[in-house]
């Protein structure tokens, strides 16, 4: 495949209804691709990854930023065949059902809960020769107000959304999801505020030119 670039969880296993247009404070819903609002503190399930696991978040990349992979026909069919295998082959269930604790980010091995789920799909394309910074594992909350994880592809058509909850691939702007932050694709292990309403994101204007790495 052929590759051009530029520059708090609760998982519920239900389908998605059909999507509204959910708000993000700070982000133009007419927008492509989502802004970013500074730098935030990953999330705990992560961290304790990374300590456990540290070869899994130490990734090779790039020293472009801002890149986007330019999707072609044979992309988006990779894309929606990896997210069909990992939602079929994968049976929802809790940390706390599985392991007995909350918070355990790990590969499934035929169960697991949504961010095992975004961690797999991610390993998966980044062996078929997708750049890790294009893979952004996402955390947003859904309409009930539950955390939940998601998998941003930053592409050039937008930013597009896997998901557990549906075989669906859609614009970030098209699910019923609120934004809160996601892996940065400028370095392993940094992560950035996709809202402006949480301690430490920067308003707007001022992240301007932060945001405008993907464009």
């Amino acid at each position: 495949m052929t590759r051009f670039f530029t520059a708090l969880f609760m998982c519920a296993a239900a389908s998605l209804a059909s999507p509204a247009m959910a708000k993000t404070p700070g982000q133009d819903m007419g927008q492509a691709w989502m802004d970013e609002f500074g730098m935030t503190r990953p999330p705990v399930g992560y961290i304790r990854m990374c300590r456990q696991a540290p070869e899994w978040c130490d990734e090779q990349r790039s020293d472009r930023s801002g890149q986007v992979v330019v999707l072609g026909e044979a992309d988006l069919a990779e894309l929606t065949e990896i997210n069909l295998e990992v939602n079929r082959t994968v049976t929802p269930v809790t940390d706390l059902d599985l392991y007995g604790e909350m918070e355990v980010w790990t590969f499934p091995s035929g169960y697991g809960d949504c961010e095992d789920y975004v961690l797999l799909k991610r390993h998966m394309l980044i062996e078929r020769g997708w750049p890790a910074e294009v893979l952004m594992i996402t955390v947003v909350r859904q309409s009930n107000g539950e955390g939940h994880a998601v998998l941003t592809v930053a592409t050039d058509q937008g930013d597009l959304i896997l998901d557990n909850q549906t075989d669906a691939i859609l614009p970030w702007h098209a699910t019923d999801y609120a934004y809160e932050k996601r892996q940065s694709p400028m370095a392993s292990g940094a992560w950035v505020w996709l809202r402006t309403d949480r301690p430490g994101a920067q308003m707007p204007e001022v992240a301007a030119s932060y945001g405008s790495a993907h464009r």
